[in-house]
């Protein structure tokens, strides 16, 4: 059982990448990109959140400070939301189609969608990203998934503030109005 424990989550999130991967191909031509070390930071501020569950005990031991109690019950909700926010994100995805970027872009014949879960947030990727790793945060059970949490978090707050703004200068009062009505990231709240 413990060695589907280790491959499980590392699986999932692979999995999830790779989709990512595959999915970017046939995406809209680029009409304006966001700078470069933007996109630089926010890389740098994930690869340190991933790296917090890979780091050795041994090397910083505060990292695994437990949070949670009984970790056979935070391995599995935690899986849980994992798995429910990447397929929250992939449908968001799926619905963006070649309007989608890696960075903060606004396409050739850029679209704004409002449909399946961009009725109930703006940045429903943004979202189904944060439950996957609040997901794993929780199956840690350990201070090291709640920095990695937060420091997605930031990264992607930054990236939302900046879209936000493109959408505003791009879509107007169509996106003012949308946004009123839509929360950014989790729905009645934020």
């Amino acid at each position: 059982m413990q060695a589907f424990y280790d491959w499980f989550f590392p699986a999932v999130w692979i999995a999830f990448l790779l989709y990512w991967q595959i999915a970017a191909a046939g995406a809209k031509t680029t009409a304006r990109l966001e700078p470069a070390l933007s996109r630089i930071l926010r890389t740098l501020a994930f690869l340190v959140a991933i790296g917090m569950f890979f780091v050795p005990k041994a090397q910083v031991p505060w990292l695994f400070w437990r949070l949670l109690p009984n970790p056979l019950a935070c391995f599995w909700i935690g899986a849980a939301l994992i798995v429910a926010g990447l397929l929250f994100a992939v449908w968001a995805r799926l619905l963006l189609g070649a309007n989608w970027s890696r960075s903060v872009t606004i396409k050739q014949d850029h679209e704004l969608i409002t449909a399946g879960p961009y009725r109930f947030v703006r940045h429903p990727i943004y979202t189904g990203i944060l439950t996957g790793f609040l997901g794993s945060a929780v199956a840690t059970g350990q201070l090291r998934g709640l920095l990695a949490f937060a420091l997605v978090f930031l990264a992607l707050w930054y990236k939302l503030r900046l879209e936000e703004q493109w959408m505003r200068s791009q879509f107007g009062d169509v996106y003012t109005t949308y946004a009123q009505h839509t929360s950014a990231l989790v729905p009645w709240l934020l």
